[in-house]
């Protein structure tokens, strides 16, 4: 049996289906389209922190940010389930789409809270929740995103000092991302009292005198 801490290949992973999980296309919390693009000047990321409720309802609290959403990325199969994905078969990670307009909050600003609350040194888990799907991540669609989030992770890791193992986040570009169901999105919105496994590792982005 496959270990849901050890990554699948491509030839191991689900086949999936060519039918893509629809949402609503209204955000539970602001009102916005949630599957729309970028507009002209405002950018996105795709960020991985380990259960997906929490870590939207921190992004959708930021001036700057125009949308939020959950699903999946940097696996194999293609429009997965939920399901499919807590297997470990599919090699996604749980993902929050962030769309947010660099002039009122920009991309290091974003990097910061993705540091500051979640341990991007715990590999195949964060916290209690074990698996490949909870796997820090961070997905940019741009080289100087690209190069923005290595900095970050060197700084980080920096920060972090002895205390702490190496930084495991997986930093891509250009990776497929798909929408989660529609119970998922906003999730903590519409269920206040539900699970949020949100927890950092107490040391600030960036480190101080840096």
């Amino acid at each position: 049996m496959q270990s849901k801490n050890t990554l699948v290949t491509s030839e191991q992973a689900y086949p999936g289906r060519d039918i893509p999980i629809k949402i609503s296309r209204q955000h539970f919390v602001n009102g916005s389209d949630p599957t729309s693009e970028p507009a002209t000047g405002c950018q996105k990321v795709l960020l991985g922190m380990g259960c997906f409720w929490g870590a939207e309802r921190l992004f959708w609290q930021l001036d700057g940010v125009i949308t939020t959403s959950v699903g999946y990325a940097g696996g194999y199969t293609p429009n997965p389930t939920y399901q499919e994905v807590c297997t470990g078969m599919t090699g996604h990670t749980e993902i929050v789409r962030i769309v947010f307009d660099p002039r009122v909050i920009d991309f290091e600003q974003i990097l910061k809270v993705f540091w500051e609350n979640h341990n991007p040194t715990q590999g195949m888990r964060q916290g209690n929740d074990q698996g490949t799907q909870y796997r820090s991540a961070i997905y940019v669609y741009s080289a100087t995103h690209y190069q923005l989030a290595l900095d970050s992770k060197l700084a980080y890791q920096s920060a972090l000092g002895t205390n702490y193992n190496t930084i495991t986040t997986e930093i891509e570009t250009d990776q497929v991302y798909y929408f989660a169901e529609d119970y998922h999105q906003q999730y903590l919105a519409k269920n206040p009292n539900g699970y949020c496994g949100i927890g950092g590792t107490g040391i600030c982005y960036p480190p101080e005198n840096s």
